[in-house]
């Protein structure tokens, strides 16, 4: 049974800037992999087509699917689990989350529906989550 991850993009300001950031990554190293502390124990389920939902400024607008698991090192040299990503980056339906550490696992039948690969960004993910709420968008 497949389950995502969600996860804070940490430094991001928008998808854009997201976009930018793995951009110049996959410029310099070849393969998109996000280094956690952690491996997730429901890995097989990650495998079997599951998606790392990213949050913007509380609100979950992306996501990338997840394609392999491997051993990394952190920064001060510890053992840690690479998160291998796809280079694509895939909108989604904005919807306002809470703040958390580290990375949570999200159900299928509560993540928000894909809207395409590129996005218009002339409105901000949190106004359009905002206006969502409201029934309004």
């Amino acid at each position: 049974m497949t389950v995502h991850l969600k996860k804070l993009s940490v430094g991001s300001a928008s998808i854009n800037s997201l976009r930018g950031f793995q951009a110049q990554r996959l410029a310099n190293g070849g393969r998109l992999v996000h280094i956690t502390r952690n491996r997730p124990r429901r890995a097989e389920e990650l495998l079997d087509g599951g998606s790392i939902y990213w949050i913007i400024k509380g609100v979950m607008t992306a996501r990338q699917d997840i394609l392999d698991f491997i051993e990394a090192q952190r920064a001060d040299g510890s053992p840690a689990c690479g998160i291998v990503l796809s280079p694509k980056i895939v909108t989604v339906a904005p919807t306002r989350m809470r703040i958390f550490q580290g990375w949570r696992y999200l159900e299928v039948a509560d993540a928000p529906i894909d809207i395409g690969i590129d996005s218009d960004e002339s409105m901000p993910g949190e106004l359009i989550a905002e206006l969502r709420e409201l029934g309004i968008f």
